[in-house]
């Protein structure tokens, strides 16, 4: 079974070309970063026609480095949502296109199950069981993960995501865009002892993240900061860093503890961060548990997530092959809802097995997962914060 897979949610256009038996057979993906970092940040529309740009050559590449055709391809996979809908709109569309022109089966895949399953393409691949943290631009989630499509929210953020914190600090410290990167790199340099900044949530017996207050305190510090003080900068971006990775190593660690499980999955782009990657291996060794993260090239968006992610629920049974979508849609907000048994059909079957969209809280920008609370939308910038429904 061959697999084509469409990633454009936000500023990165990827297509991979993913088989069920042997793995990523190739991928190619193009990122907007200098486009956008004249703005501070992705422009929507920008993005769109960019993607519109680049999604097609992407596939000629992809398809030739796997040395395959269209006529090897058995699914089409893309990515329906959360994320930019302009965005969405033109991975959604090329898909749709291919499969209902070469008369194939179209797959809606949501981006943050992509980003869930995407440690599995790793080598050594983990197995199910285990917990999941998924730390990005948009989102800081704790997850169980029993199987595909076998999802249970343990914790999440109540405001900032880690990837936030990362990126509104850069900004504070008159860094680049992207921010987090560059924050990490000035980190380097820097000695996090010098400041201290507080861990919120460290403690707490629940396994939420807080991020918000930590954006302040850096504001406070750099009030009282020379501005040509080039040594200070780097240690409060070290301060900043290291208090954002205590506080996700001690919460994964937590979570490990509370669902008796001993592998740790690490998804998103803040999976790519060295010092997490250090600390998260040197205390699970501790807990002897082992942490699993996707290759640093897998990170951050990319096609081979979504053509993954739907190879595993045709196997699973939870996509049907022999299904065609005459019409299709995108979910800027979208609940990552799915039962709790792999071998029961998901409903909202139009949107790829998953849960189509409740309404969301008013004044929201979120997208509703199963503990009831709210979580930012897709795209690691420009987005708004979610406000959990039981109103915290």
């Amino acid at each position: 079974m061959i697999v084509l897979g469409f990633e454009s949610s936000c500023d990165e256009t990827g297509v991979a070309v993913v088989s069920a038996e042997r793995g990523l057979l190739a991928h190619a993906l193009y990122s907007q970063v200098d486009m956008h970092q004249a703005y501070g940040g992705v422009v929507p529309e920008l993005a769109s026609r960019d993607h519109v740009r680049r999604v097609l050559p992407l596939t000629r590449q992809a398809l030739d480095d796997a040395g395959l055709t269209l006529d090897d391809v058995d699914a089409i996979a893309y990515t329906a949502g959360p994320g930019l809908a302009g965005a969405l709109l033109v991975g959604a569309s090329v898909a749709q296109a291919i499969a209902w022109a070469r008369d194939l089966p179209s797959i809606a895949i949501h981006h943050l199950e992509g980003h869930l399953l995407s440690p599995l393409l790793a080598t050594p691949r983990p197995e199910f069981p285990f917990v999941a943290l998924l730390v990005s631009g948009g989102h800081t989630q704790l997850m169980r993960v029993d199987g595909v499509a076998r999802y249970e929210l343990l914790g999440e953020t109540l405001d900032d995501a880690a990837g936030e914190a990362f990126d509104k600090t850069a900004k504070l410290l008159g860094l680049g865009y992207p921010g987090g990167p560059a924050l990490s790199r000035l980190a380097e340099s820097g000695d996090a002892g010098r400041f201290d900044l507080p861990r919120p949530k460290l403690h707490s017996p629940d396994l939420d993240f807080s991020f918000s207050g930590l954006k302040t305190a850096v504001l406070t510090r750099m009030k009282s900061l020379d501005p040509d003080d080039a040594q200070a900068r780097a240690d409060l971006a070290a301060a900043t860093q290291d208090a954002i990775v205590s506080v996700l190593v001690a919460k994964a660690a937590k979570a490990l503890e509370a669902t008796g499980l001993k592998r740790l999955v690490v998804a998103g782009g803040v999976g790519a961060n060295r010092l997490l990657r250090e600390r998260l291996a040197a205390h699970l060794a501790r807990l002897r548990a082992q942490a699993f993260f996707p290759p640093l090239e897998l990170c951050t968006d990319n096609g081979a997530m979504i053509a993954f992610a739907a190879a595993l629920r045709l196997q699973a049974g939870l996509a049907d092959p022999t299904e065609r979508h005459m019409s299709f849609t995108v979910q800027p907000r979208w609940p990552l809802e799915p039962p709790l048994r792999a071998d029961a059909r998901p409903p909202g079957g139009d949107a790829g097995g998953l849960a189509k969209p409740d309404p969301p809280h008013p004044g929201s920008s979120g997208i509703i997962l199963g503990r009831g609370t709210v979580a930012t939308a897709g795209c690691q910038r420009w987005q708004v914060r979610g406000v959990p429904r039981n109103g915290r």
